[in-house]
């Protein structure tokens, strides 16, 4: 018997088989057979939003040293290991299907792999700290709390944890622009700069309106996503409109309005020139973020070599025979 035929039903099988899991709402494991595209998805979300969280520590943790007293330094260092946390969650998760974390790491700093255009913005004030904290995160948060509910297993019980930690994110920074909005003249007028700065850019992060999104569609027929992207960005600015009401800011667009008959917000138009030439590299901090990121892993070599010898000699320690 030909190998191909030896396969074909196994694969079928296979496939029927995700089908059903698919169709009942329940969820894939590593184990289980995943058509390669499924996986290749995966792979690839995973990995990006791993990135954005590895990345998106540097424009905070430039801060720490500057942030305005010990308090704030705290919880500020605080955030930046929580986010390095989540990366570490979602590169083992993303481990589980095949790819290594070396394998990841090399993809980012060689520019092969993408991470969230956001964090392509420099942040030049102590408001972009609440800006990002209020705007990003809670941009995070609403796309990210469907996905604790994804088809496939280790992504959805890592969103579990990453999704509860960016709530306390998302509340540290809506607290600094409330202290700052209630504070003097230019503390206030800092805060709005700083909103007017991230405001866009948080709307990007949703991704490409519906009709332009290459992957949203096969997403959701897999149940990694549970809303389109239009979906998402519509749920958050309904989100953002009474927090500016209780931040006494105004929003940045000023063409928005609530449809009656659609119960939807309708924006102004969102700039994805700008989102477009951010992916492509053209972005404020671009080649900054990832040359830090290079940096970085160059000068931690020595950690994971060393780290990687103690393991080999604790094996063969492990392997001796007792002596009788």
């Amino acid at each position: 018997m030909s190998i191909t035929a030896t396969t074909e039903p196994a694969e079928q099988a296979g496939q029927e088989h995700f089908d059903a899991i698919i169709a009942a709402d329940q969820r894939i494991e590593p184990r289980d057979w995943m058509p390669e595209k499924y996986r290749r998805t995966l792979i690839r979300q995973i990995s990006q939003h791993a990135h954005s969280e590895i990345i998106g520590m540097q424009p905070e943790a430039n801060w720490i040293t500057r942030a305005p007293s010990l308090k704030r330094k705290a919880i500020l260092t605080a955030k930046v290991q929580d986010e390095a946390g989540h990366g570490l969650y979602l590169y083992a998760a993303a481990q589980t299907l095949g790819i290594t974390r070396d394998e990841m790491t090399m993809q980012l700093i060689e520019g092969r792999a993408r991470y969230s255009s956001i964090f392509n913005y420099h942040t030049p004030t102590w408001a972009d700290m609440g800006a990002i904290g209020w705007l990003v995160d809670g941009a995070a948060i609403c796309n990210q709390v469907p996905l604790c509910r994804a088809s496939y297993g280790p992504y959805g019980r890592a969103m579990v944890r990453i999704c509860k930690e960016e709530s306390f994110h998302q509340r540290q920074g809506f607290e600094i622009l409330m202290e700052l909005s209630n504070g003097t003249p230019e503390q206030k007028q800092m805060a709005q700069d700083a909103v007017d700065r991230w405001y866009w850019p948080a709307l990007m992060m949703f991704g490409p309106s519906d009709e332009h999104s290459p992957n949203s569609a096969q997403s959701m027929a897999w149940k990694i996503k549970r809303f389109s992207n239009d979906e998402l960005r519509n749920r958050f600015v309904g989100m953002c409109v009474p927090q500016f009401e209780a931040l006494g800011l105004e929003c940045p667009d000023k063409d928005l309005r609530f449809d009656e008959e659609t119960g939807t917000w309708i924006t102004g138009e969102i700039d994805w020139d700008e989102f477009n030439a951010i992916l492509d590299g053209r972005g404020p901090a671009n080649t900054q973020r990832l040359r830090h990121r290079r940096e970085a892993h160059e000068s931690g070599a020595w950690v994971r070599e060393a780290a990687a010898e103690y393991a080999r000699k604790q094996r063969e320690r492990d392997q001796q025979p007792i002596a009788a």
